[in-house]
């Protein structure tokens, strides 16, 4: 529905109308990973399917850890299927500094607030929304959809994506495609284009311990091999390291746009000035271009007069697309020596191209809502349930579109306070979902 009609006083359709009562409802359902699992959601969305005549199946990986599938049969059952999955789980929010209570769902000045109001009970929300207004209608996609509500994505998917993948693969079997987080999401560079970023690739995760081992001693005494100083050295290194640019394909075509669309020249060698027009998404555009580790938690001693025998840090590292090696090899010569090595969790990296008619149907359909809207690539920085499904051959693209308010810091939310979403970038998402799930 355009805007001029809303302004008009023309009744929304009900997949509009019920996005955000969707969605403020399952807010409340506070799924925070580990502490609270995911079986109420997971109930509440059978619930929710049930009502309008969808059939699905409630799959535990362990107790309470619950997700939930669906296929929704198409007009050409011939086709491969697409996979249109989402998270049920979301990450702890403490309450001091938020605005609203983080579990109250609630809808106030053109906003739904609540922790996983962007990441991503929203994307949950909205197509429950479009297949719900479906059935009541009698309506059927082109192909067969597969919908998966899954637990467990904020934990690495043990007992959700990653349970599916190796225990239930034959509910994607004939899946090809897959959407779902981050992606879609617009950013306002001027007043003549609108990009969309596309999630086409995600960087891997090597989670590491350093390990340093001494004698242990006195306070007072002399110790040529403290563990400590070895530990705090290596650890100084890695965090103050800048690794080299990768710039791929898909990241090449998004600063061309950006340059393009802002009238400027950009140095693949120092794209700090293109990066710079992205505004507050640069710092996740930035950490998509190289690998980065980052330190993240320190242990050593338990006396202030003892020298311990181990000092241990966490590195979280991240790779590009085919960066592994790279990665590794360059934190090893950081590290020096007498400092062990342990890989705590890797994930592998996701990357397909930019290109075939499921791209083409995801920017017709934010065109046909957007008239600015330009779809680009991008490599998203952190890690998202693809990794898992990518692993069943299954090209995974980032695609929950909002189109979000001018200076409005979109990556700030994640995992953040005061998590939002407005309620006219859900409206627009269910439309755009709307066109592009029925014909894709």
């Amino acid at each position: 529905m355009s805007t001029e009609s809303q302004r008009a006083g023309a009744a929304l359709p009900v997949s509009e109308q019920e996005v955000v009562g969707l969605l403020s409802d399952l807010i409340r359902i506070d799924t925070s990973n580990p502490t609270h699992p995911e079986r109420p959601a997971a109930e509440w969305v059978a619930e929710k399917l049930h009502e309008v005549g969808i059939a699905c199946e409630l799959i535990d990986a362990a107790p309470g850890r619950t997700s939930v599938v669906a296929r929704l049969p198409g007009r050409d059952s011939s086709r491969p299927a697409l996979l249109v999955q989402g998270h049920l789980d979301v990450v702890p929010a403490d309450a001091a500094g938020w605005s609203v209570p983080p579990f109250s769902g609630e809808v106030t000045d053109g906003w739904v607030w609540g922790r996983g109001a962007v990441d991503m009970k929203n994307m949950d929300a909205m197509v429950l929304a479009v297949v719900r207004d479906w059935a009541r209608r009698g309506l059927a996609p082109d192909r067969d959809l597969v919908l998966a509500f899954v637990a467990d994505e904020e934990n690495g998917g043990h007992f959700g994506s990653r349970y599916l993948v190796e225990h239930h693969a034959e509910v994607f079997a004939d899946c090809t495609e897959a959407i779902g987080e981050v992606g879609g999401f617009s950013v306002d560079l001027n007043d003549r284009a609108r990009l969309y970023l596309i999630q086409t690739a995600e960087k891997g995760i090597s989670w590491l311990r350093l390990r340093a081992t001494s004698s242990a001693g006195h306070g007072s005494m002399l110790h040529d091999a403290n563990a400590v100083t070895r530990l705090a050295g290596a650890v100084s290194r890695i965090g103050e390291h800048e690794f080299p640019l990768v710039i791929s394909d898909g990241d090449r075509e998004l600063l061309d746009a950006v340059a393009e669309i802002c009238g400027i020249d950009w140095d693949p060698a120092d794209p700090v000035e293109c990066l710079s027009r992205l505004g507050p998404l640069a710092r996740v555009v930035g950490a998509s271009l190289r690998n980065t580790a980052n330190p993240t938690m320190l242990a050593a001693g338990e006396r202030v007069n003892v020298v311990p025998s181990r000092a241990e840090a966490t590195i979280d590292a991240r790779f590009v697309p085919g960066g592994e090696d790279a990665l590794l090899g360059e934190i090893d010569r950081l590290m020096g020596p007498g400092i062990e090595r342990e890989v705590l969790h890797s994930a592998v990296s996701v990357q397909t191209s930019f290109e075939g008619a499921l791209i083409d149907a995801m920017a017709a359909a934010l065109r046909a809502e957007d008239p600015l809207a330009r779809a680009v690539p991008y490599t998203f920085s952190g890690g998202t349930d693809a990794k898992a499904f990518s692993t069943l051959g299954i090209r995974c693209f980032g695609f929950s579109p909002l189109m979000l308010p001018r200076g409005f810091d979109f990556a700030s939310v994640f995992h953040g306070v005061d998590e939002r979403v407005p309620i006219a970038a859900l409206e627009f998402g269910v439309r755009v979902l709307g066109r592009l799930l029925a014909t894709a």
